[in-house]
Parts: C-alpha cells; sequence; structure tokens
C-alpha cells in the first residue's frame, strides 16, 4: 500500500487556516441560531393566529356585517371595503408607477433628473404609511370639506403601491438585455412599439410581481385609512363616504374587551394573512416560471 504524502504546510499558514476555520464555524453557528430564533418567533405568531382564529371562520363571517356588542355577526362590510380601496389603491397606483417606471428605465436612466427621482422614490418607499395618510388627509380629506370617503382611502394605499410598481418596473425593464433593444430599433420598429412588444413582454412577470406585493402590503395597512376612509359599522358601496376595512375593524375590536368582537379580529387577522400568503404565493410562481423562462 503506497502512503499519500500530505502537502507540508507552513506554521504560520496552519495557524491563519485554524483561525478562520474557527471563525467560520462561529459565524455559522450565530447565523443558524438567528435563523431558528426568527422562525421560532414567527412559528409562534402563526400558530397563535390558527389557535384563535381559524375555529371563528366561518359562513357568517363573510355574509353578515359587524356586530354590536356580545351579538353574532361577521365582517362583511369590512371585506368588501378592503376589496374596494385596495382594489382602487392597485388601480390607481400601478399605471402611474409603470409610466414612471419605464421613464427612469428607458429615458432618465443616465440623467440627474433620473438619480433624483429615484432618490425621491426610495425615499416615498420607506416612508410610514401613516405619514402618507396624513398626507391624503390635508390633501384631499380636508380640501373636501373633512369628509371621509373610500376614494381617501384609496389615495393613501396608492401612495403606498407607486413607489413599490416604480422600483419593480425600473429593476426588470433594465434586467432586458440591451441587444433586444438594438435588434429591434434596428429593424426600424419605433421606441414606443419596442416598449409596449418587446420590453413590457420581457418584463411582464416581474412587474405584475411587484403589483402583488404591493397589494399584499397594502391589505394589512390600517394608519393610512383612520385619516381617510374612517371606518363605518353597515355595509356600504359609497365610495363618497366612509367605508369600513378589515385592518380598521381588527385595530376597534382587538382591544375592546367585547369576546365577539375580539374572536372577529382574531378571524380578520387570520384571513389577512392567509390572503397575503396567497398572493406571495402566486408572485412566488411568476417570478420562478420568469426565471426559467430566461434560463
Amino acid at each position: 500500500m503506497n502512503a499519500v504524502a500530505s502537502p507540508s504546510v507552513p506554521r504560520g499558514n496552519a495557524a491563519i487556516y485554524r483561525r478562520r476555520s474557527i471563525i467560520n464555524i462561529v459565524a455559522i453557528t450565530l447565523a443558524c441560531a438567528a435563523a431558528l430564533f426568527g422562525l421560532a418567533f414567527l412559528g409562534w405568531i402563526l400558530w397563535t393566529l390558527l389557535a384563535k382564529g381559524f375555529s371563528h371562520l366561518n359562513l357568517a363571517l363573510f355574509t353578515q356585517d359587524q356586530p354590536p356588542p356580545m351579538e353574532a355577526g361577521g365582517l362583511r362590510n369590512a371585506i368588501v371595503g378592503s376589496l374596494l380601496m385596495c382594489g382602487m389603491g392597485v388601480a390607481i397606483g400601478t399605471p402611474l408607477g409603470i409610466a414612471a417606471g419605464t421613464w427612469l428605465a428607458e429615458v432618465g436612466n443616465h440623467r440627474k433628473l433620473g438619480t433624483v427621482v429615484r432618490f425621491v422614490n426610495d425615499i416615498l418607499l420607506s416612508a410610514p404609511s401613516i405619514v402618507l395618510g396624513l398626507f391624503v388627509y390635508a390633501a384631499f380629506v380636508m380640501q373636501t370639506g373633512g369628509n371621509f370617503s373610500a376614494i381617501g382611502g384609496a389615495l393613501a394605499l396608492a401612495f403606498i403601491v407607486l413607489p413599490v410598481v416604480v422600483r419593480t418596473t425600473d429593476e426588470m425593464l433594465r434586467l432586458v438585455p440591451v441587444q433586444m433593444r438594438e435588434a429591434a430599433l434596428s429593424l426600424g420598429v419605433p421606441q414606443w412599439k419596442v416598449t409596449m412588444q418587446v420590453l413590457y413582454r420581457s418584463a411582464l412577470p416581474g412587474i405584475v410581481t411587484g403589483v402583488l406585493l404591493a397589494l399584499a402590503r397594502i391589505s394589512g395597512e390600517t394608519a393610512p385609512l383612520l385619516f381617510t376612509a374612517f371606518g363605518n359599522e353597515f355595509f356600504s358601496l359609497d365610495i363618497t363616504g366612509a367605508m369600513s376595512a378589515v385592518p380598521l375593524v381588527m385595530y376597534k375590536f382587538a382591544g375592546s374587551g367585547f369576546e365577539n368582537w375580539e374572536h372577529l379580529a382574531w378571524a380578520g387577522a387570520l384571513l389577512i394573512t392567509l390572503f397575503v400568503l396567497a398572493i406571495s404565493l402566486v408572485a412566488r410562481t411568476l417570478l420562478l416560471r420568469n426565471k426559467v423562462a430566461n434560463d
């Protein structure tokens, strides 16, 4: 049997290698411990939501309006209000965000104005939602005579959707290879047609993913709706008047002290969590499909 001689390692290099190995083991251990710590709290939150909210997910939750204290009821008016305001918020913020993101990627990419717009968009992206709600209150609600309305709530939610869609559209369009633009332009295709039929088609899954993530974010927002939609105890489809939403009902019911209201608050929290989970799964699926197509 032939013995294979291992290469000799200088003593100084061996010490460095041993020190790096120890640091690597410590770093991996700390990272794993931090991940387990975070996952444990996430599991605790999900388990609490399921334990307290799942038993109250029933048909009445979707067919009955919010009840007085100690009476049976549901969240129909709040669910419909949330869907309306989130839908209008996405409908307002998405076209503006796609237009602004397209300008950033195709026109303002190498201009100072583009840098300024990206900086402002980043500030808007990280701004607290209550500040955006307060801005809409001053700029819209107060200008309409202090009239709380679903339109005001949708505007506040649109200001949250806008920077997410701008950033996503900008990033997705800049990922499209330059050769695709050059090939289309070399055939004499106008710039607007290149953008509509070539760039948007390539970046569409990413842009849709950004819109879905924005929808998931605004579905649980409470603070901006406190200043704009205000809430409504009754079922209403009038977008010019006050309207209820699931996060608003949760905010009101969670600390009420009435058992039936607290049960509805837990059911609403679980409902929003399941909605956000479904939106996230759809967004992940679109991203994965886009990645496979690009590969």
